[in-house]
């Protein structure tokens, strides 16, 4: 059992393709309808899905919260409204402070960047501006949150695709753990481009309709954009400046099977030895964990290896302990998957309430898998749930979650 310092997490902050805070977020799950619907963002026209979970417009509200929203990128925009909304709910001044930023992402300014070409070859009309350029690296929106708050701590950004934020979330919690930092910021944030949007057309792994995870007629995944951002701190910190919990990070573990670059292990040796990691350093056994918020992207290669890797894990419970996939609601979001359900996973386990996968239709089978749809259930047992996240390249995350419930806990 990890003997370090406890690690909570103090605020929260989402943008998702329910809305722009997580309250949007929250009322979306609950409702068990999907986000995802035709895009708007780009001319789909040619590709073999039309579906995209895009994040709405803000409110004049949110841009007049967020300073040079003109020059920040669409994702910049995503990353900096979640993260004000988690330092105002933790209570927090973070300027001039020892806050570290750690931030995931796999695109960051690419869609301008888009934007920047098609002008300079004359598909879009007026002159390019360099300044669309300006947040084309991969660290632009961990960057632009640095900036926004006024961090005095180190900033890393990572990018392992689909595991991005969750190998942010990880670096955060050792910097804590460790003293290196007072408080981190951290998460991720993407947003829908042209590239992605094109590479999974091309790779024939997205579904005409919106994606149905472990169903039996899944056929691919439902792209998305948003952000999900944490403030994480020692239990000691917080008690010391009076905060209140909204959960506590138990353990978190990171793997890569190394076994092909667009497919999990079939057997998911990767996402197993993560998940086993993290249960490690939480001092947990299997039969503790409550709820597992699953990667579940709907394809032909994740789900059976995913659910063949909890059937490993969990065995004979397998079929009791409940899953969700949120990939269902608000589409795959990519670097920022990780943080955004990490964020549905405390909703979860906060509320006790599982709220349901969008759509009716039971699991496959063959997957034996218990997944939560048609409409919300209670959660037995203590609050406690594992998020999980798979990448392309094999990398893998798990991290493990408990609802705060007072000092005792």
């Amino acid at each position: 059992m990890n003997t370090s310092p406890r690690v909570v997490v103090t605020g929260a902050g989402a943008v998702s393709a329910f809305g722009w805070g997580v309250s949007a977020l929250h009322a979306g799950m609950k409702s068990g309808k999907t986000a995802i619907a035709e895009t708007q963002r780009f001319d789909s026209t040619g590709h073999r899905t039309h579906l995209a979970g895009e994040v709405p417009a803000a409110s004049p509200s949110v841009k007049a919260s967020i300073h040079n929203w003109n020059v920040l990128s669409r994702a910049d925009r995503f990353a900096v409204a979640a993260a004000h909304e988690a330092e105002q709910q933790a209570g927090l001044e973070i300027r001039g402070t020892r806050c570290g930023v750690f931030f995931g992402g796999s695109t960051a300014g690419m869609l301008e960047c888009e934007d920047w070409f098609s002008r300079v070859i004359g598909v879009r009309p007026k002159r390019p501006h360099l300044r669309l350029l300006a947040s084309q690296q991969l660290n632009g929106p961990g960057d632009a949150v640095a900036r926004a708050l006024g961090a005095a701590g180190p900033v890393q950004s990572f990018s392992s695709a689909c595991a991005s934020a969750g190998s942010a979330i990880g670096a955060a919690i050792d910097a804590v753990r460790d003293g290196d930092v007072d408080t981190a910021i951290t998460g991720g944030a993407d947003s829908l481009c042209q590239l992605t949007y094109g590479g999974f057309n091309s790779l024939r792994s997205v579904d005409e309709e919106p994606c149905r995870p472990f169903r039996f007629d899944r056929a691919g995944l439902s792209l998305g954009e948003g952000a999900g951002v944490f403030v994480l701190e020692s239990l000691e910190h917080a008690v010391a400046r009076n905060a209140t919990p909204l959960a506590e990070v138990l353990g978190f573990g990171a793997s890569c099977d190394a076994y092909h670059m667009t497919a999990p292990h079939p057997e998911g040796d990767g996402i197993l030895s993560a998940m086993e990691d993290a249960l490690a350093d939480a001092g947990l056994s299997p039969s503790e964990v409550s709820f597992i918020n699953s990667h579940g992207t709907g394809t032909a290669h994740n789900d059976p290896a995913e659910a063949r890797a909890y059937s490993r894990l969990l065995g004979d419970d397998l079929s009791h302990v409940p899953l969700a996939a949120m990939k269902a609601s608000i589409g795959h979001v990519l670097g920022a998957a990780g943080a955004l359900e990490a964020v549905g996973t405390i909703i979860a386990i906060k509320d006790m309430v599982i709220h349901p996968t969008p759509g009716d239709q039971r699991a496959d089978p063959e997957l034996g898998v218990d997944l939560v749809v048609g409409e919300e259930r209670r959660l037995q047992g203590q609050p406690v749930g594992i998020s999980t996240n798979l990448a392309f390249g094999g990398a893998n995350v798990a991290v493990v979650l408990q609802a705060w419930a007072g000092a005792n806990s």
